[in-house]
Parts: C-alpha cells; sequence; structure tokens
C-alpha cells in the first residue's frame, strides 16, 4: 500500500492512497456523508444511495486510484484517478470531493497535489476534471491547477496538460480562448465517458 502524509496549519489529518478492495467500505461511506448540494454536484444529478454504493464498488474494481484525506481514522475526502481504459477518448479522469465539516482547511488542494504526482508518476500527458457548474470551489481549485474549464448545461468541464509546466491564465483569457464549437465538443466527450459508466454500473445495454 502506497502511503503519504501531510500537516499543516489548517489540515490536521493524514493522506494516503486506500488498498482497492480491503478499504472500499471507507471510500463508500465518506461519498455518502456528502451533503445533498454536494452529491448533486459530484454525481451530476444522480444522489441515491444505491447509485454511490454501485459507483465505490465500481472504483474498487476498475483500477481507480483513490487518494483518501484521513482525520480521526475517517475518510473526510478523496481524490479519485480513473484510467484512460474508462475513457472513450483514452483521457484519464479526476475528481474530488470534500466533506463539509473539513472545508476551508486546503484538504482539496492537498488532495489535487497528490493526484497529479500520482498522474505524473503514471506517465500520463493530460487529466479531464468535471463539477457542477455551481461548484464554485472545485472551479477555482481547478484553474488554480492550470484547467482550462468550459461551461456547458450546468456542468463544467476541462482538461490539465501534464506535458509541460505552464502556469494558469487569467479566468477571463481562458474562457475567450475556447470557441463554442471546441467547446461542445469536449462536453460531447465528457457525457459519453460520463453515461458509459453508468450503464456499466447499471448493466445497461448488456447482452442478457
Amino acid at each position: 500500500m502506497n502511503y503519504h502524509s501531510t500537516r499543516s496549519a489548517s489540515a490536521v489529518g493524514t493522506v494516503r492512497t486506500l488498498s482497492q478492495q480491503e478499504e472500499l467500505p471507507l471510500l463508500r461511506d465518506h461519498l455518502l456523508r456528502l451533503d445533498r448540494t454536494s452529491r448533486h454536484d459530484r454525481f451530476h444529478g444522480f444522489i441515491d444511495d444505491s447509485f454511490i454504493a454501485r459507483y465505490a464498488e465500481k472504483c474498487a474494481n476498475d483500477g481507480t486510484v483513490i487518494i483518501a484525506y484521513f482525520e480521526d481514522g475517517i475518510v473526510r475526502g478523496a481524490a479519485e484517478l480513473h484510467p484512460p481504459e474508462q475513457s472513450p477518448d483514452a483521457q484519464p479522469e479526476i475528481a474530488f470531493s470534500v466533506e463539509q465539516s473539513v472545508r476551508r482547511k486546503g484538504v482539496g488542494s492537498i488532495l489535487f497535489r497528490k493526484l497529479i504526482a500520482e498522474a505524473h508518476a503514471k506517465g500520463y500527458q493530460s487529466l479531464r476534471i468535471t463539477t457542477g457548474a455551481q461548484n464554485d470551489a472545485m472551479k477555482a481549485l481547478a484553474h488554480k491547477f492550470g484547467a482550462h474549464l468550459t461551461f456547458r448545461h450546468g456542468e463544467s468541464t476541462g482538461s490539465i496538460d501534464l506535458s509541460q509546466d505552464s502556469k494558469p491564465e487569467p479566468l477571463a483569457a481562458t474562457a475567450a480562448a475556447v470557441t463554442p464549437i471546441e467547446a461542445a465538443h469536449t462536453i460531447v466527450k465528457m457525457n459519453r465517458a460520463y453515461w458509459r459508466m453508468v450503464m456499466q454500473m447499471y448493466g445497461w445495454g448488456r447482452a442478457a
């Protein structure tokens, strides 16, 4: 098991990578503790317990790397690195969730740094990130780490270039650099990947 630790004036917990099978309940229970708004933002509208339980189980079996923030032995935040095989355009996708009780402590930034380091170690050249359009905290965090976000149909999607060390552009410049056609193509790719995951979880489209 791969361990990481961190201490700071605000975040007082520890960060480490979860083992995929043995620690599945820790991720599942964390996601179930998210408040209704956070669930909606994190899962693009899917907020029922059964969906979240299936999602956590899928992460435990498809090669997803989970980096978790612990306080008192309980997972209060998680960063997910989904393998490129789960995406139709072979781009790894990342996602984040932080419980309300530990927000504004720098937990998101800590998890983001650890996840990018993990992606670099795996040799990934870019990452996709998606979040709810109303999730201002996550959008600000993504921009801080160089994500170029576009906004369509209640969602935000963007990518982080890991192939070179580049500073994030000002938000206005980033938005102006994306044409409507480019944004639409990005959203279509993201939606295909997301709904493909949902269909796999529920067994839709499989031969009887």
